[in-house]
């Protein structure tokens, strides 16, 4: 991760193209994403923002319609829950665990945990983690932290321990980051060192930045650039042998249209050659496996220097 406190040196690189190597011989990893929580602002999930006519149908008609699609073409996929959703929607959790998909954490409201004291953002932590555990008999290994759809161009809330406290509690990974479009290490602690995986995510692989303007609702949202962006980007990460890791929303994306669209993208996806669909976890565990932090990374002590005059 690029972005590390007091500036970190690091020989860390992308893996280039020619030493990316998948299970199998395959040539590129496919990774769906599916975010069941409602929209929501800062302060996490409201009792107003579950009741809304959209969540309830992203809840059954629209999430029993994805899961047809995804059955139909047999494709697994990661499904994103909080705290909250899955203490409401146990039944739901457990039959997505059942089918083989990946639950994984989305916070406990999705809230802003840089709002949070390090306690506070521990037993948060927890008590999601035994939520999606009591839903499911298996205990999350990835945590989320999406963008929310007010706060249109953040990677998602995290604060300055999120990091270490996944460390601390046995998570896997964390699911997304911008910093690369393959798995990458995010450091926590360079004088260790220490680091968790993180996933790639990137806004234009995410159907809700499509999907919001014009106004939701309208019929003129750009749902027909979101399909021709996936199947261009699909097919480039493809080429290059790297990985493809999309977000859809059953409130979303399953409207008319949207469906036939996301329908068509996944068609297209089995057309082409050698390509390992693989939830964010099987993803995650063949990339420790593949290229172990120890080898990966290489930290030097911090250069960075602050002066008393410096604007920085």
């Amino acid at each position: 991760m690029p972005w590390k406190s007091g500036y970190t040196i690091s020989n860390e690189r992308t893996v280039q193209d020619r030493d990316v190597h998948w299970p199998d011989g395959q040539a590129c990893s496919f990774t769906i994403t599916v975010c069941l929580d409602p929209p929501c602002g800062p302060d996490g999930l409201t009792a107003a923002d579950l009741r809304t006519g959209e969540f309830h149908y992203g809840m059954h008609a629209g999430l029993d319609a994805l899961r047809a699609l995804l059955d139909k073409h047999g494709y697994r996929a990661t499904f994103l829950s909080s705290a909250v959703v899955a203490r409401l929607y146990p039944s739901v959790l457990r039959s997505l665990a059942a089918d083989g998909h990946e639950v994984a954490a989305h916070g406990y409201l999705r809230e802003d945990v840089g709002k949070l004291e390090p306690a506070e953002e521990r037993r948060r932590l927890q008590l999601t983690t035994e939520a999606i555990d009591l839903a499911t008999g298996r205990r999350p290994l990835g945590w989320y932290s999406l963008a929310r759809r007010d706060d249109k161009f953040a990677g998602g809330a995290v604060s300055p321990d999120t990091m270490s406290l996944l460390l601390e509690q046995g998570y896997t990974y964390m699911g997304n980051s911008p910093a690369d479009d393959i798995p990458h290490y995010w450091v926590t602690a360079p004088e260790t060192p220490a680091a968790i995986l993180a996933m790639p995510y990137y806004y234009h692989f995410d159907d809700q930045f499509f999907l919001l303007f014009p106004a939701e609702g309208t019929g003129l949202e750009h749902a027909d650039s979101l399909a021709r962006n996936w199947r261009a980007e699909m097919a480039a990460q493809h080429r290059r042998g790297r990985s493809f890791v999309m977000v859809v929303r059953p409130y979303t994306i399953t409207w008319f249209h949207r469906m036939k669209a996301l329908g068509d993208f996944l068609d297209y996806v089995k057309t082409l050659d050698r390509v390992w669909n693989a939830t964010a976890l099987q993803c995650a565990e063949h990339w420790i496996k593949q290229y172990p932090q120890e080898k990966t990374l290489q930290l030097k002590p911090s250069i960075w220097k602050d002066y008393a005059d410096s604007l920085s």
